[in-house]
């Protein structure tokens, strides 16, 4: 009997007591299952428009303070993937990134957003670039709910660390896979 109670008390807890935010999603008219040329790199070979993508989400968890979205292809022979955008410290309030959000000098990221440096070695959005012959990339594209207004990062601050930081003050997160090879 006692052991019934205890269980009954327990999974009260647990069901009202949400981990993720099971609503939480990410979404984009502009990306689908396949990358087009104005989200691939321009350089390195490769000859796109390197545009980032608009990006919208909705419900996320209570407790958000801040976002941030990265773009992660887990399929470059690199040894450890390569980080094509990484951008932190949005707003709260934001809910989207417009089209080339990702490209610093035309300033249409969310004011107080923090575009770090991409495996590229540069800041902003990096689109495809896999190397030929290599078969289908996956592009991760994610947007994480933290539970802090600001990440202490700067802009030189190593894909690793933006990487663990994020994970470290997940709340949930959400993302779309999109394909791409040449």
């Amino acid at each position: 009997m006692k052991t019934c109670r205890v269980i009954s008390a327990l999974a009260s807890i647990l069901l009202a007591t949400p981990i993720w935010a099971a609503n939480f999603t990410l979404s984009s008219d502009e990306i689908g299952g396949q990358l087009t040329s104005k989200q691939v790199f321009n350089g390195f070979g490769c000859s796109g428009e390197n545009t980032s993508p608009a990006l919208n989400w909705q419900d996320a968890p209570e407790g958000t303070k801040s976002f941030a979205v990265t773009v992660y292809d887990p399929d470059a022979p690199t040894g450890a993937g390569w980080w094509h955008w990484l951008m932190v410290n949005i707003p709260a309030s934001t809910h989207s990134l417009v089209t080339d959000a990702g490209n610093p000098a035309k300033q249409l990221a969310p004011k107080g957003s923090l575009q770090t440096i991409t495996s590229f070695g540069q800041n902003g959005f990096g689109g495809a670039c896999p190397p030929e012959g290599h078969g289908p990339h996956h592009y991760i594209f994610t947007v994480y709910a933290l539970g802090v207004e600001s990440l202490e990062l700067n802009a030189s601050s190593q894909p690793s660390l933006v990487g663990y930081m994020l994970n470290a003050n997940a709340l949930a997160k959400a993302s779309i896979i999109a394909y791409y090879q040449r």
